[in-house]
């Protein structure tokens, strides 16, 4: 039994004539310690994807399964890094992430809940924020007050919806450090959504394209081959990362110029550009 299952997911919104199926047939097993990640097109149906496996969403027809039960609501065991920060305004940095900490932790003390706060602040460089409220905080420094917090509530499966792309490339690289740090220490799950290859391909045991809708569906999957710990500057000389980047690539490319012929729109692609890691 995995760890995550979606069997023949389909989701519609909207009713009759107005009716849109953003995803259909989508079939997906996630391993207990397995890191995916699924890279797509600018909305080919990322989020709604996460939003079905947190529970937010309720499928038009299949099921989703974590530990073999359905998901029928959200559940601190599936801790989500958002997008769009979804920060409480009227708290601060440390508020913010303590009342998820006490939500996951309710029987622990206010030091042990206080010290944890601390920790997961520090780890994303806030500690001189702590106090301050969201709309004192840059875009980045919200992001990186999300990530605390998924990461403070210690969740059995952690999931992420592009959760670095507002953050700069030195922060971004050093929370993908921190996240699969977080994520080796207890081979805990992780689920990635990404519009970035490279990220995906640093980070992922393996990743899945999600094919553009309507009716998107999931394509086929690429193994990441390169052994763990990854370091970023030598895969630059890596050929199996070249190989793989170039697969995906193309696969990604290929499906663009697709539909782009059929429906005469032009799509935008995930992210192709190289990093400072690769040739």
């Amino acid at each position: 039994m995995a760890y995550l299952e979606l069997n023949n997911v389909c989701k519609t919104y909207g009713q009759g004539i107005h009716s849109t199926e953003v995803l259909s047939d989508i079939n997906l097993k996630i391993e207990e310690g397995e890191f995916v990640a699924i890279v797509g097109f600018t909305g080919s149906g990322k989020t709604t994807l996460v939003n079905l496996i947190n529970g937010l969403l309720q499928p038009t027809s299949g099921e989703v399964l974590f530990k073999g039960s359905p998901v029928v609501d959200t559940s601190h065991e599936r801790g989500v890094i958002f997008q769009n920060y979804s920060l409480l305004p009227w708290l601060s940095v440390s508020q913010n992430i303590a009342m998820a900490v006490k939500e996951a932790f309710p029987k622990e003390s206010k030091k042990a809940i206080k010290e944890r706060v601390a920790a997961y602040i520090e780890m994303v460089n806030l500690t001189p924020a702590s106090n301050k409220r969201p709309k004192e905080l840059s875009g980045g420094m919200r992001q990186r007050v999300a990530v605390a917090r998924a990461l403070a509530m210690n969740p059995e499966m952690i999931i992420m919806d592009e959760p670095l792309g507002a953050l700069d490339a030195l922060t971004r690289g050093n929370l993908q450090d921190e996240i699969l740090k977080i994520w080796s220490k207890d081979q805990r799950t992780a689920l990635l959504i990404t519009n970035d290859v490279d990220e995906g391909i640093y980070m992922a045991d393996r990743i899945i394209p999600l094919r553009p809708g309507p009716k998107a569906t999931l394509g086929p999957e690429f193994k990441i081959d390169i052994e763990r710990p990854r370091d970023k500057t030598a895969l630059n000389d890596n050929p199996e990362y070249k190989k793989t980047r170039n697969a995906i690539i193309e696969y990604l490319m290929g499906i663009g110029e697709e539909r782009k012929a059929v429906s005469q729109k032009t799509y935008e692609l995930p992210d192709l550009s190289p990093k400072s890691f690769v040739a």
